[in-house]
């Protein structure tokens, strides 16, 4: 995929943008900012019972030696009583090397990620036809098919409708679903500046599917993607996401990432997808046909300062994933 594998090559993620921060701010979060000469990090901290916190590092830090941010955020970590850091680098795992282990120094690997490790990218510098012919043929046809059913593509602000066919994909699909509030505080924070659409599929101006899409210079994110039950064989999904990366193009996106898929390694996910539908298997059914690469990132890492509620805390986490 020339260089869209290493996609902090381009400009930072959007989890490390102040209004992503603003948005966690909402709803029970606290971030900081930490600066050094040649690096930032946005920290956000979670406050837990008992004057407690946990920290939490996505996809950051931004820049270069990020060993003069550490002394910072420990000192912060500390003052808010973390029971530990959480980092999640914005590095593909192909992209690990002895530097980032001397900047990662003093914590230890943590296999267990916040974010998905496993997304798929789409390298969007090429024109639409290229764009078009590296997808697998089936998602070309079930595009076209779309729109010669009459399915149309348009930016609206329906954050209750798609939040009710959120509610039936999340059903669908088995996973959970923010309350309408974050949709919305979401759309509203980010949409007057140009960095969220929401984009709607609709036939005969019934809403057939959404999808959110978020934007920071040359990168958009597909992370919320709503559709129903009954219109499924007019196929509005395709469609939108074709719209989706036409739109990130004509706004100057060169990367178009899809998100989440299901946390296993390449050979495994082309040799089971035809066979699973748990979890995320069949949304990684439909992504793959987009024309993109399989990414995983790199591990996260963690700094623990509070060794026995940290212990307790990872058998919470193993039986809430055991239920």
């Amino acid at each position: 995929m020339n260089d869209t594998s290493h996609p902090s090559s381009l400009t930072p993620h959007l989890l490390q943008s102040p209004l992503w921060g603003q948005l966690k701010a909402e709803f029970g979060w606290e971030p900081e900012v930490f600066h050094s000469a040649t690096a930032y990090a946005q920290v956000l901290f979670r406050r837990l019972p008992l004057g407690l916190s946990l920290a939490y590092l996505p996809k950051g830090p931004v820049g270069k030696d990020w060993a003069f941010l550490w002394p910072q955020i420990d000192a912060a970590c500390k003052q808010h009583r973390a029971v530990f850091l959480q980092v999640e680098p914005d590095v593909a795992e192909s992209e690990l090397t002895a530097d980032l282990a001397e900047q990662m120094q003093g914590f230890a690997v943590e296999p267990h990620t916040i974010q998905p490790r496993n997304t798929i990218l789409v390298d969007l510098k090429a024109n639409e036809d290229e764009l078009l012919a590296r997808m697998k043929q089936k998602t070309r046809y079930n595009i076209r098919l779309a729109e010669k059913k009459g399915v149309v593509v348009r930016e609206t602000n329906d954050i209750q409708g798609f939040y009710q066919l959120m509610q039936t994909t999340g059903t669908r699909d088995g996973f959970a679903v923010h309350d309408i509030s974050y949709y919305q505080k979401a759309f509203d924070i980010f949409s007057p500046t140009g960095a969220c659409v929401l984009l709607g599929a609709f036939h005969e101006d019934q809403p057939l599917a959404y999808l959110m899409l978020f934007l920071s210079g040359e990168r958009s994110w597909y992370f919320y993607g709503a559709s129903d039950d009954a219109s499924r064989n007019l196929m509005p999904t395709y469609l939108l996401q074709w719209e989706a990366m036409r739109w990130s193009k004509a706004h100057g996106a060169t990367l178009y990432d899809l998100w989440g898929i299901p946390d296993a390694s390449a050979e495994e996910l082309e040799e089971q997808f035809t066979q699973r539908r748990d979890g995320l298997w069949g949304v990684y059914r439909f992504k793959r046909g987009f024309g993109g690469e399989v990414v995983r990132s790199a591990p996260a890492f963690i700094r623990v300062y509070q060794p026995l509620l940290y212990r307790a805390y990872q058998k919470i986490r193993a039986g809430r994933m055991a239920d």
